[in-house]
């Protein structure tokens, strides 16, 4: 036979569609030709295959061969399809039986020897070969990331002549290992951090309700301690969203996911992060930090060092929950739900008040102003983290609660939530806000009358309306009352600063 046809998969993202691998060996001049827009990696894919074929003691054919990696509109990159031209090669030149190619996809890297190498995506691959109730052949490299699909749906091979011997009957295949699931470690526990009992709070319902926090003090106050506590506060992934974090994972970093796979991201970018570093980018994009973050913390620390379009960039995926990424070869969009969680100081000082500041009040705000004002929005809390009083470290408080006491009212919390109104309160609609977290009219009119004085958008309603859900969920309330509404007011400390500095200047 001399065409024969292979399936295998693209990375497109966190997709991975059907390319169908069809080769097609005629009379002529001795030769190879890839098409199908093959990218620079593909086409040096016919000295790595003709070496691994070699070196494998099988036959290169000595005629004109054709592969057409269809459909010829999708930008082909990568070693990812060195296997399947392999396996369609040696069917085509009749070395191979074909009568089995139809029920198995291949997806890997061929090292001149013939042993495969991993690729990046594989857990789409799996899944969506899965969907077309075909297997999987892939390489021991990616045997962590498909096993956590299904350990049926996918076949593990080390070298080309164990697939090869497995598509003729005589030789079987491992199928990948169930990835053991480790519980996280807590390393970070909310009892050592001293005093700051506001703060603590303040976590406490960042967690419980998925809400954005900024953290506002002098250097010193344990505002990345208690930004480092905030993943030990929140419940484990469920299956799906497992997997979607892990689907982006495997794209960038597949290593990340041995033993953390179920444990919520945490990344912590440094301020000299570039804007596509952060939202990703590239001809064929890649996943930046707000979705490798997806389902989990994003923490940014020194955040007005942050680059003024760097921080702007993130307010589309702060309210939609995913980035959009066009460039020209190719348009992607990959999911971004996370936890916003920044810290900063409030001067070039680190002060504002007190003896240590030196920074007049118009310097302050200039300081402040590195922050565009519809980005500020988008955090629901905003809360000072001042100086320690005198006492508290030679004197340390005792009994302070620890993450465990504090992690058991999240989750009552967010299941309260979730039976409700099958979200967390950061989620919730403007209708659904409406229609869950209602107001008394007295307590609705005051509030609007405060948010004018404040100088707060529409914006600032609803999220201290939110915020003021989630307080009443710790309490197990059943409505939203004006002590709850208070509370969420306390955490607006950014707008109460920008005020007075704009007084004292003005």
């Amino acid at each position: 036979m001399s065409l024969s046809i292979v399936f295998t998969r693209a990375a497109l993202g966190i997709t991975a569609p059907l390319i169908t691998v069809e080769v097609h060996i005629s009379a002529g001049l001795p030769g190879l030709t890839i098409v199908g827009l093959p990218e620079t990696t593909v086409k040096e894919a016919r000295d790595r295959v003709r070496s691994a074929l070699i070196n494998s003691g099988y036959t290169f054919p000595a005629r004109k061969v054709t592969i057409n990696l269809a459909p010829a509109d999708l930008p082909k990159e990568g070693g990812r399809y060195d296997l399947p031209i392999a396996v369609a090669l040696l069917a085509a030149s009749g070395q191979l039986s074909a009568s089995r190619l139809s029920e198995f996809e291949f997806v890997g890297e061929l090292a001149l020897t013939g042993n495969l190498r991993g690729v990046p995506g594989a857990i789409s691959c799996a899944r969506e070969a899965q969907r077309c109730g075909r297997q999987l052949i892939v390489a021991r490299d990616n045997a962590d990331e498909v096993g956590l699909i299904d350990p049926e749906s996918s076949l593990i091979a080390d070298h080309l002549q164990q697939v090869c011997a497995f598509l003729e009957k005589q030789h079987t295949l491992d199928s990948p290992p169930v990835l053991a699931e480790t519980p996280p470690e807590l390393t970070n526990d909310l009892a050592d951090i001293i005093g700051q009992q506001q703060g603590k709070r303040a976590l406490e319902i960042t967690a419980a309700g998925g809400h954005n926090l900024l953290l506002l003090g002098p250097p010193g106050t344990g505002k990345t301690m208690l930004a480092s506590r905030l993943n030990g506060l929140l419940p484990p992934l469920s299956d799906s969203e497992a997997l979607e974090s892990a689907a982006i994972t495997s794209l960038v970093s597949p290593l990340m996911l041995q033993r953390k796979w179920r444990q919520r991201p945490f990344r912590a970018p440094h301020h000299s992060a570039s804007l596509t570093s952060m939202v990703g980018g590239g001809s064929i994009p890649l996943p930046g930090e707000v979705s490798l973050a997806h389902n989990g913390v994003l923490f940014l620390d020194e955040l007005p060092e942050f680059e003024r379009r760097v921080l702007d960039a993130l307010r589309e995926p702060v309210e939609s929950g995913e980035i959009h990424l066009s460039r020209t070869r190719a348009k992607l969009t990959y999911p971004a739900r996370f936890q916003l969680i920044a810290a900063m100081n409030p001067s070039p000082t680190g002060h504002y008040e007190g003896r240590h500041n030196r920074s007049t009040p118009d310097q302050v705000l200039k300081y402040l102003s590195r922050l565009s004002g519809p980005f500020l929005d988008r955090f629901d809390l905003t809360l000072e983290i001042p100086l320690l009083p005198p006492g508290s470290l030679s004197k340390p408080e005792r009994g302070s609660e620890t993450t465990e006491q504090v992690r058991d009212r999240v989750l009552q919390a967010r299941q309260h939530q979730q039976s409700r109104q099958q979200k967390i309160n950061a989620h919730l609609s403007n209708q659904e806000i409406r229609q869950y977290c209602p107001l008394q009219p007295q307590d609705a009119v005051w509030l609007e009358e405060t948010l004018h004085k404040l100088g707060l958008s529409i914006r600032a309603w609803q999220r201290l309306t939110k915020v003021a859900r989630t307080i009443a969920d710790l309490e197990q309330a059943a409505d939203i009352s004006r002590p709850h509404l208070l509370e969420a007011l306390s955490y607006r400390a950014m707008d109460r600063l920008l005020l007075r500095l704009q007084r004292q200047v003005g």
